[in-house]
């Protein structure tokens, strides 16, 4: 079997060490009305242009990370870090001691943020590893975070030369320096789209056909929050991607995600509308699931574990366990989403703080069902089901049973839909093997996909 395409991303900007302070807060200081917080676990993890470079790695695409970097402790720890998740780090000098975030947090909460190291601005000189490497780069995405390595006058001259041969995406900061000329794609938030206009205000759609001229861009997307992303061309209409409605999260990151998923769309030969489209829906997806404090939980790898997930379950599944949450599985085919799937789900979402599809693959239906079913691809019935305010991700398994992705993910209830008896359920003993509890959902009384299809034959 031939080996699939690998493709070469190369993330530039300024990086900071993420520390995250996890502890409990139960009693008051005594010299202060302030919370004691009992630290319990240290979380470090690469962030800005870092967290960037790690969202960018996938299974064919390789990533190396150009940005300054300290020759400190902090620094060793970033590199490091880096490095054991697949980065591969090509250094820039870095003026000062390691920038760092450190965030006091407990039950998922933030309760302060300390900043200290830099200024993290890069020294003159352009060594020649990072060269080789954005010369190599089938895609360059710039991670701006203000620290001043986009100001730096060779490494402009080298991204303006390069815009011209592939393409570079470029996620701006208002204190950064303006993208160089040529860029694919340019990603803005409204606020900093306003910042780099004039007048300073407008809509999304005006400003975004503004800075494609302004910047001399090909093209510029404006991300505008739950509300979704506008991207102009130099054609006269712009286009809209609506963002998915998800249930209240941290958008911190999101923009990270946003850029690092066009990029890496692009690298795969996608054009900017389809870089567009799957970026609204990542960053949707990773508010949903708790933001860049989510992802620092678990540990950042190349590859994801067995299982295609939608809305990650199991980083899900992570964060509730860490703040106390309930966590509610269902599953099933879902092949035609009916009224009877609505009512069940809607219920399982009363039951907890989240809700996890297992939903059976399209080989999985079809020896379940027989072989005209299903009649909907599984991306399609996942796709869905993340459209309903009650599902929180999906999970895709090929067994004919849950029991072993069940096994992996261990929420706290499951729940069946339908008229089933508990006791023939066969996962009935594993969920009550580590404490989980089995709950019955009838559907609503005349409903079945059956009829349905039945029906429409």
């Amino acid at each position: 079997m031939t080996p699939p395409h690998r493709h070469h991303l190369v993330v530039v900007g300024d990086v900071v060490l993420d520390r995250d302070l996890l502890g409990r807060a139960e009693r008051l200081s005594p010299d202060a009305p302030v919370p004691v917080v009992d630290v319990e676990e240290v979380l470090d993890s690469p962030g800005a242009a870092g967290l960037a470079a790690l969202l960018c790695l996938a299974d064919d695409i390789d990533v190396t990370l150009v940005a300054p970097v300290a020759e400190d402790r902090d620094g060793e720890r970033l590199a490091e870090l880096l490095t054991r998740a697949g980065v591969r780090v090509a250094p820039l000098p870095h003026a000062g001691s390691t920038r760092r975030k450190t965030r006091v947090r407990c039950a998922g909460q933030s309760l302060l943020r300390l900043d200290d190291g830099g200024p993290g601005t890069p020294g003159r000189s352009l060594p020649a590893d990072a060269v080789r490497a954005l010369e190599a780069a089938d895609v360059v995405l710039v991670a701006d975070y203000g620290a001043g390595t986009t100001a730096h006058p060779r490494l402009r001259e080298l991204l303006s030369r390069l815009s011209s041969r592939r393409p570079v995406v470029w996620d701006p900061h208002p204190r950064g320096a303006d993208p160089t000329p040529g860029c694919a794609l340019v990603t803005p938030n409204l606020a900093e789209a306003r910042a780099a206009t004039a007048d300073g205000t407008g809509t999304a759609d005006v400003l975004a056909a503004a800075l494609v001229r302004r910047w001399a861009a090909r093209a510029v997307a404006v991300t505008a929050g739950a509300t979704g992303a506008w991207l102009s061309t130099s054609a006269d209409e712009p286009y809209f991607f609506a963002a998915p409605v998800v249930a209240a999260g941290d958008p911190c990151g999101a923009g990270d995600r946003f850029s690092a998923t066009a990029a890496q769309t692009l690298a795969r030969g996608g054009v900017p509308t389809e870089a567009v489209a799957a970026a609204v829906a990542d960053a949707s997806a990773w508010v949903a699931r708790g933001g860049a404090a989510a992802f620092r939980a678990g540990p950042p790898t190349a590859s994801r574990a067995p299982g295609s997930s939608l809305g990650d379950a199991f980083e899900l599944a992570a964060t509730l366990r860490r703040g106390g949450g309930t966590l509610v599985a269902t599953g099933g085919c879902f092949d035609v989403l009916h009224a009877g799937h609505v009512a069940s789900l809607e219920a399982a979402a009363r039951l907890g703080d989240a809700v996890v599809v297992l939903l059976n693959s399209d080989a999985s239906v079809r020896r379940l069902k027989g072989p005209d079913r299903p009649v909907q691809s599984a991306d399609d019935r996942a796709r869905v089901l993340m459209g309903l305010r009650s599902v929180d991700a999906v999970l895709v398994f090929d067994e004919d049973d849950p029991c072993a992705v069940l096994d992996r993910l261990r929420p706290d209830v499951w729940t069946k839909g339908g008229d089933y008896d508990a006791s023939a359920l066969p996962e009935l003993e594993l969920v009550r093997s580590w404490g989980g509890r089995v709950v019955l959902l009838p559907y609503l009384a005349g409903r079945s996909t059956t009829a349905i299809l039945n029906t429409t034959s």
